[in-house]
């Protein structure tokens, strides 16, 4: 069995057991962490950080968590909304003036960040490159009409979220998601996520590793979530190549080019789910946490194919609200046990070739421990 190192409370012993085995099956390298009442219970991992398995995965490595990096730009807007700084029943024009062309005027805050503001896709990029270009990519969604009544619908906002809700906190803050969201959360917490990496901590990144039998050509040519159904998407194809390039480290991609391992996303996530807190800090008030599982919109998402429930910033499954990202990372919480689990790995899976139920069989042994 893989050598696990790391903290794990008796009680979780069945998420140490978890993340052995899959290191073991199908994993390379792995971190998974589980949060309780604000508290680190479970902060685990193993294995190697390359393909070839030369470089051992460390307490402080770190891989890009792809769509998970979604969970930490929506609690962006939600510690500005706790702040009285946004409204999140406001139109979007309110804070973007340019964004109100193309009929967009009635597009408001919420339907942003729950994926039915009718603006899944990029009109204008075509290759990766466009997508490092910041005011280009905003000004063009500014432009750009909505394929639907805002509101009446929803679609996965695969790359388009993360610019939507970062120009809005742009032009509220001044400052980028990527240090909006640093100053923030990451450094109150002490968390080491990152949206978009600076050069000195080139070092500790895990490269994301493709499918089996498969090569860094592969692309996430449709939006992928945690249910595994996708559509045809239009724009610029992210290849796994390109998500380990130093361009894409660099760039501000907020949907999708974060940076952590499972101990920070589950610290930075557990905010919400502890209502507010962690290990004493308050980011938010308990009353503003609750959009991050309060329902905003259910029924067939146009285009992940499936019946969906979205929040404010998150899918909601159940009890529990959170995210994945392609390939395989998540982060699930639920704020009735005040409990947060993550899992972050380099080991990509194509759900289209391969059942990938590694995420989830973190979770459902978490929950054991609370049995």
């Amino acid at each position: 069995m893989t050598d696990v190192k790391g903290h794990c409370e008796p009680r979780f012993a069945a998420v140490h057991d978890a993340l052995a085995a899959l290191l073991d099956r199908d994993d390379v390298g792995a971190s998974v962490a589980v949060y309780l009442d604000g508290e680190p219970v479970v902060d685990l991992w193993g294995g190697y950080a390359d393909a070839d398995r030369s470089v051992t995965w460390e307490r402080d490595t770190l891989t890009g968590v792809n769509s998970t990096t979604k969970t930490m730009t929506a609690l962006c807007a939600l510690i500005l909304a706790d702040r009285g700084q946004l409204d999140l029943s406001a139109p979007v024009a309110a804070y973007w003036p340019e964004f109100a062309a193309a009929g967009k005027g009635n597009v408001l805050v919420r339907h942003v960040l729950s994926h039915t503001a009718g603006l899944p896709d990029l009109s204008g990029p075509t290759a990766v490159e466009d997508l490092y270009d910041w005011e280009n990519v905003t000004a063009g969604l500014a432009a750009q009409a909505p394929e639907w009544e805002p509101g009446t619908a929803a679609g996965y906002h695969a790359l388009t979220f993360g610019f939507l809700v970062g120009e809005i906190v742009r032009r509220i803050t001044g400052r980028g998601l990527g240090e909006f969201f640093a100053e923030a959360a990451a450094e109150p917490l002490g968390a080491d996520f990152h949206i978009g990496l600076s050069a000195e901590h080139d070092h500790r990144v895990a490269p994301l590793i493709p499918p089996t039998s498969l090569t860094d050509e592969y692309a996430a040519v449709a939006p992928t979530g945690p249910d595994g159904a996708t559509r045809k998407s239009t724009g610029a194809p992210i290849r796994v190549k390109d998500a380990n390039s130093v361009a894409w480290r660099r760039a501000q991609i907020p949907a999708v080019n974060g940076f952590g391992n499972a101990r920070s996303v589950a610290r930075l996530q557990s905010v919400l789910a502890n209502h507010g807190s962690v290990d004493g800090v308050r980011l938010l008030s308990p009353q503003g946490c609750e959009p991050a599982w309060q329902e905003v919109y259910r029924g067939d998402d146009r285009v992940l194919g499936t019946p969906m429930s979205w929040t404010s910033g998150f899918g909601k499954f159940g009890t529990t609200f959170g995210w994945g990202g392609w390939g395989g990372s998540l982060v699930a919480g639920d704020p009735g046990s005040r409990m947060t689990v993550a899992y972050v790995m380099n080991q990509m899976i194509d759900r289209e070739r391969q059942e990938d139920d590694r995420g989830m069989e973190i979770v459902m042994a978490a929950y054991g421990g609370l049995r």
